[in-house]
Parts: structure tokens; C-alpha cells; sequence
């Protein structure tokens, strides 16, 4: 199905009102009210629209930005909601069956069994993989099949996620390969292990962390960066302001943690379930049930890391890069000047001053004084108080700052 996205709703947005996503209908410029708020309707909501969770802000203020996060995943699960559909469906049940299928051992015994430990490998006539039984080999090439239709729906539906998607994968298999070394040296893993014995999941962590983390978290976010100063720039501050916080990835990034930690879960399981010789420790189904259970919640979030920038981001056509990728490609980024203020009388330009996130700032008045900082509040060197007009050194008239930046909607 086609999906609206954020990409596409910020073209001809008003000073004073916002096009409501798909639907169209215009959204005041507030927050709305909880109890305006439905989730039966059928317009695109935005997260600055999504009421505010306030539970632990009412504990303590400083928790209050656990309530951010939280409201973040509460609209993130209304999305999913409302816009996954048959085709993440097909994804999920793909990688429920490849992890089933892999792991069934029930009126086989090839796993608890443990086999014949003395062949390995995959390829060759004699490899280990070619002397399961006959009912195992036939369930390992259809797990295997259905994992090669999981990842080309994931290529096929996720375009602009291609790229970190293979790094991601990549870092999954390193991970799964860590716990694999780690139990080859000690079946018992990490029972009774020095920090040595550690190494391989140390190892394979950090390469999971540099690719999920400053790889790809770090393009998705200068990426969205990108297209909010470029697609939603607005005169307005309170209009940009607005798109920045809807476009907040704080809960998807936190998402890939999670997904980090299912991960590390359902490969220690997987691995420690099959480590044991025949004799030393008794098959443990349950251990292979978690296996299969973490697995399957991995791959719901990793389907969520790889979605919520397409959503976010697709219908704009914006590739995934980091600022530094775009420069080697010699694709232009927005320039961040600051804006000079002008009279609104004569046009002279006047000392105040408007950078690209919306920030209107003035010098200070007092004697000898360099500071400056918003209108109304305290000077960042001597802590008076920044007036809120200015005086142009022109035509000498008084004019409130904000109208210094072209014309300002009322409320």
C-alpha cells in the first residue's frame, strides 16, 4: 500500500496553521488538547498533535523527558497501527517461520541428539550440514528460503534503507558468529570465564555498535536534518520549531539499542542450547522456545529501524547519507547563516538576529557590554535583561525584534 509520508506535507505550510499530513485538514499551531485527539481518524497526526504523557513529570520535573521518550513510542506504535500492512505482515510471518523451521527439533531429535559432532562444516559431500537427517535438511533449506524471500521484501520495500540495512545484517551476523566462537571454546558459556573468554562477544559488540550506531543512526539523523532545513524551512520560528519536533527520532534511535540487546539474547540462546556435547547436559526445549521468541522480537524492531525512516523520509526521496558522505559526493547541504534583522520602516538592517533553527537573538544595552541572548531574557555576560525592541540607528524607530524578520502572524 502506499504510505503517506512526513516528506511530502511540509510544502505549503501557513504561518498559522499546518496541512494535517494526508487528510489535508489544518491543525492549529498548539498542541492539541488530549481529549481533541482520535485515533479513528483517517488524516495523517503529527507527533506535535499526539497528546503528552506527564506520568513521570508528575513524580519528579526532572523526569519529564522520560515522558518525551514515551510519548515518542506511544505515537510510534499509532503509526504502526495504522499504516503496517500486508506486506510487514509477510515480513514477520517470513521470519517467524525461517526461525521455527531452523529450530524444530520435535520428532527429529537431529539437536538433541546432538548428531554426529565429529563432521562440520556446510559445503562438500561429507560436510556435516549434508549428514542431518533427512527431515532436519529438508527444514534447514526451507528456513533457509524463507530468509532469502525475507530480506528481498525488506530490499524490495525499503529503498532508501538499502545501504544500512546491509550493515546492519552485517552486524547480525557478526554478533551470531561472536556467541558461536564463544560456545566453540566454552560450551558453558559465560559460566566460570575470564575476561579473555569475553573477547569474541566484546569483539563482535563493538562491531555491532560502530555500524548501527555511527553508521547508520548518524545518517538517518543528519538525514533528517537535511530535509527539515530544506523541505520545512519556514519564516515563522514557531512553524519550524513545529517540524523539528515532529520529525524527533529519539525513540527510534533508543529502538536500535533494544534491537541490540533482543539480538545478544536470541544468539546466546541459539548458540548455548546446541554447545553442550551429547551426554554432558540434557536438551533444553524451553532454552530453544526463548531462542526462538527473542529472535522473532529482534526482527520486529529491526523491521521498525528500517521503516520509520522510509516513512519519514521516503516520499521526499532523500538518500540516507551522512553530512560527510554528501560532501565526497559533492551533494550541496544548507548553509547555516544567520539572518539580519531589518527595519520595518527604512529596511536598514539592524543588530538583531535569526539562526536556522528559528532563534531570534539581540546584543545587550549595557555600557561596554558584548553579550546578547534572546528578547526578554538574560544577557549570557552581565545577565541584564535583553529588551525586546530596537532602535534603528537609521531612521531611530523603536520596533519590536520580531518584526525585524518579515511579517509575523498574531496568534
Amino acid at each position: 500500500m502506499q504510505e503517506p509520508t512526513e516528506g511530502d506535507s511540509g510544502a505549503d505550510e501557513s504561518p498559522t496553521t499546518l496541512t494535517g499530513g494526508v487528510g489535508g485538514k489544518p491543525t492549529s499551531l498548539g498542541r492539541k488538547d488530549s481529549g481533541n485527539f482520535s485515533e479513528d481518524s483517517h488524516a495523517m497526526v503529527r507527533l506535535s498533535d499526539f497528546p503528552a504523557s506527564n506520568s513521570f513529570s508528575q513524580i519528579h520535573p526532572r523526569l519529564s523527558p522520560i515522558d518525551g521518550l514515551m510519548t515518542e513510542y506511544s505515537y510510534n506504535l499509532l503509526l504502526i497501527r495504522r499504516y503496517w500492512g500486508y506486506d510487514e505482515a509477510l515480513i514477520v510471518l517470513l521470519s517467524i517461520f525461517g526461525y521455527v523451521l531452523g529450530a524444530w527439533d520435535l520428532g527429529i531429535g537431529e539437536l538433541s541428539s546432538g548428531g554426529d559432532y565429529k563432521r562440520s562444516g556446510i559445503f562438500g559431500e561429507e560436510s556435516g550440514f549434508l549428514h542431518i537427517a533427512e527431515l532436519a535438511l529438508i527444514l534447514a533449506f526451507l528456513s533457509v528460503i524463507c530468509w532469502g524471500a525475507f530480506f528481498s521484501l525488506l530490499w524490495l520495500r525499503y529503498p532508501i534503507m538499502r545501504e544500512n540495512m546491509v550493515y546492519l545484517v552485517i552486524g547480525m551476523l557478526f554478533i551470531q558468529g561472536g556467541y558461536l566462537k564463544a560456545h566453540s571454546e566454552s560450551p558453558s558459556f559465560p559460566t566460570g570465564l575470564g575476561i579473555w573468554d569475553w573477547l569474541p562477544v566484546i569483539v563482535v559488540n563493538l562491531v555491532m555498535l560502530f555500524l548501527s550506531v555511527f553508521v547508520v543512526n548518524r545518517a538517518v539523523i543528519e538525514t533528517r536534518d537535511v530535509h527539515v532545513q530544506e523541505r520545512h524551512s519556514h519564516p515563522d520560528p514557531r512553524v519550524f520549531d513545529r517540524a523539528w519536533h515532529d520529525h524527533s527520532l529519539r525513540a527510534w534511535s533508543s529502538t536500535i539499542g533494544v534491537w541490540i540487546v533482543l539480538l545478544n539474547m536470541s544468539s546466546w540462546f541459539g548458540s548455548h542450547s546446541i554447545s553442550q556435547s551429547p551426554g554432558e547436559l540434557d536438551f533444553s526445549y524451553l532454552m530453544v522456545f526463548i531462542y526462538v521468541i527473542t529472535g522473532i522480537f529482534s526482527i520486529v524492531f529491526f523491521l521498525n529501524i528500517l521503516w520509520f525512516p522510509q516513512f519519514m523520509l521516503g516520499g521526499a526521496e532523500d538518500r540516507i547519507q551522512t553530512s560527510r558522505a554528501r560532501e565526497v559526493a559533492g551533494e550541496s547541504t544548507p548553509q547555516h547563516r544567520d539572518e539580519q534583522g531589518k527595519c520595518p520602516v527604512c529596511n536598514q538592517r539592524t543588530a538583531a538576529t535569526r539562526n536556522a533553527f528559528g532563534l531570534v537573538q539581540a546584543p545587550c544595552r549595557e555600557q561596554g557590554c558584548i553579550g546578547k541572548g534572546q528578547p526578554g531574557s538574560k544577557c549570557d555576560k552581565c545577565e541584564s535583561r535583553i529588551p525586546t525592541r530596537v532602535v534603528c540607528p537609521n531612521c531611530g524607530s523603536s520596533t519590536p525584534i520580531g518584526s525585524h524578520f518579515g511579517r509575523v502572524e498574531v496568534w
